[in-house]
């Protein structure tokens, strides 16, 4: 297992005062069978009275409301997460798990991970693309997840700042370039598309001093896919790293794609233009050097579901890409 501090900034600045600025935001890792967040901390300037809640992922919220005049705001999140490998996977399933698939579908299991989502919807040129794939289901779920991995990871080119935080799938597809939302994106509209529920995870990933393609995708948020598997339950796939999840991804909130779980949403009163920069620093973290409290009492227990936050309206200035 793996112990993590990261340090998660994003300032916004805006070119006149605005006011009464609400928010929400999703920083705070995922307490599950795979991991434990052992500490987090939110910090905001101005000061505001943060409240915490969840949704009905049981995804952690905060949010809060700043009603004085401000040119700025800033967020610090720092938290302390320990993360286990996850099970070996098999090298393929038999070949029920096909029927199994079909039969949970008939009875509306997975239906959110199943049908077309705002950001993950067949299109024509996701068509085109799948053909590429052969996908066929003489091959196992498992076999057909791994070739559509390979697959985006080969096509398409990571890219920072190649789309906007709102691009649908058809640019990054068209372009053949993209970040690890638009790769996220594309992985679940091809699973969805061949029967094989599928979640957007928002989180971190652990990259140290190494890079894909001169890339540093430890210095912002990053994103990946889960796929139910019958027999194995929901398994994490990364397309941008061409890999399966394992003990260097932090998982922070699960959805049907980004628009469910974006880091930050918000709203603010004037008509100011904002400058958004963002900065992730993940380190690793020896196990004899965190306090024996927290190891003892960290939040170990899934949260309870409590009271769902109505999504607020937001603009396109105040929501963060994940990289």
């Amino acid at each position: 297992m793996k112990y993590y501090t990261v340090h998660h900034h994003t300032r916004y600045r805006y070119d006149s005062e605005v006011r009464e600025s609400t928010m929400e935001v999703r920083m705070q890792p995922r307490t599950d069978r795979q991991q434990r967040c052992l500490n987090f901390r939110l910090e905001v300037r101005p000061h505001a009275q943060v409240l915490t809640t969840s949704d009905c992922m049981q995804n952690a919220i905060h949010y809060f409301d700043i009603p004085s005049r401000h040119t700025e705001l800033t967020l610090r999140a720092q938290t302390l997460v320990m993360v286990q490998e996850p099970d070996p996977l098999p090298e393929s399933l038999e070949e029920s798990a096909w029927k199994e698939l079909e039969i949970d579908a008939a009875n509306g299991q997975h239906w959110d991970w199943l049908t077309p989502s705002a950001f993950a919807r067949p299109t024509p040129l996701l068509s085109e693309f799948a053909e590429q794939f052969g996908f066929s289901k003489d091959q196992d779920p498992l076999s057909v997840i791994s070739r559509f991995n390979e697959g985006i990871h080969a096509e398409i080119e990571y890219t920072p700042n190649s789309t906007a935080v709102d691009s649908p799938i058809d640019i990054a597809l068209e372009n053949r370039r993209g970040v690890c939302q638009d790769f996220s994106h594309i992985m679940i509209a091809l699973l969805r598309k061949a029967g094989i529920p599928a979640r957007y995870i928002s989180g971190y990933i652990f990259q140290g001093p190494e890079s894909r393609k001169g890339a540093d995708l430890s210095s912002a948020s990053h994103a990946w896919v889960e796929a139910f598997l019958p027999g194995i339950g929901w398994t994490g796939i990364d397309p941008t790293n061409n890999t399966y999840v394992h003990d260097k991804h932090i998982r922070i909130a699960l959805g049907r794609d980004y628009a469910d779980v974006p880091p930050t949403r918000g709203v603010y009163k004037g008509g100011a233009k904002s400058e958004l920069s963002v900065g992730v620093h993940i380190s690793e973290t020896e196990d004899e050097d965190i306090p024996q409290d927290l190891l003892d009492n960290g939040h170990w227990t899934t949260r309870e579901r409590a009271e769902d936050l109505g999504m607020l309206g937001s603009r396109p200035d105040q929501v963060q890409q994940q990289q």
